[in-house]
């Protein structure tokens, strides 16, 4: 496949990685053609860089861009992304662990209405850059579930394979209108493991008892 990063930096590196060494097609792609240079030599793997318009002719697209550069990033770039596959990690959370887009639009549907014509992907973004970093990132034995957030299937898809060659397991969060969910959950964990300190994996009881007696 081939995939194109937007941004040059943590959670553009860490996911890169696991897909040129999958044997992916990666492009890195930023304003600053230099740091998309050096960060596609570190990615290895044949990785190329460019221009961000270079990275949005990918297959599969990551916006590896902080919330709020995203969608204007991708504005200027939608008559490259049409008909591609756009990913989203990015999370809007701020000061306070408070969610950025609390009463309006996901981070996720702000980039489809910037770019109407790409098929916008939620996923990738309830853990720290260092959790994509780990080869694989397995935890007692099970490897991380990543939900997953979109209404194309193709597009859903092509995720999909992206998640289970980073090692983990894609969990289908449903359609694009609850990726502002996937969001919320991040800015409650976020602040639960910085601001608390605790453990936010306790907080939920094993799948057998998660529905209470059958």
């Amino acid at each position: 496949m081939r995939i194109g990063v937007l941004g040059t930096g943590n959670m553009a590196d860490a996911l890169a990685t696991h897909w040129a060494s999958a044997g992916h097609h990666v492009t890195i792609g930023g304003r600053d053609e230099a740091a998309a240079a050096r960060l596609a030599r570190r990615v290895g793997g044949g990785a190329a860089s460019g221009g961000l318009r270079a990275a949005a002719s990918g297959d599969a697209v990551l916006v590896a861009l902080p919330f709020g550069a995203g969608a204007d990033v991708v504005r200027e770039l939608r008559a490259e992304l049409v008909g591609r596959t756009l990913v989203d990690c990015s999370n809007p959370v701020g000061p306070g662990f408070r969610l950025l887009t609390e009463g309006g639009p996901s981070a996720a549907r702000r980039l489809a209405d910037a770019a109407p014509g790409a098929h916008v992907v939620k996923a990738f973004n309830l853990c720290h850059e260092d959790v994509w970093r780990m080869r694989p990132p397995v935890f007692g034995g099970r490897p991380l579930a990543v939900p997953v957030c979109g209404d194309d299937e193709t597009a859903l898809a092509r995720v999909r394979t992206l998640v289970r060659d980073a090692g983990c397991a894609p969990v289908s969060g449903g359609g694009l209108d609850r990726a502002g969910l996937l969001e919320a959950t991040a800015a409650l964990f976020i602040g639960l493991w910085v601001g608390e300190g605790a453990d936010a994996q306790a907080i939920v009881p094993p799948l057998a008892h998660a529905a209470g007696p059958g």
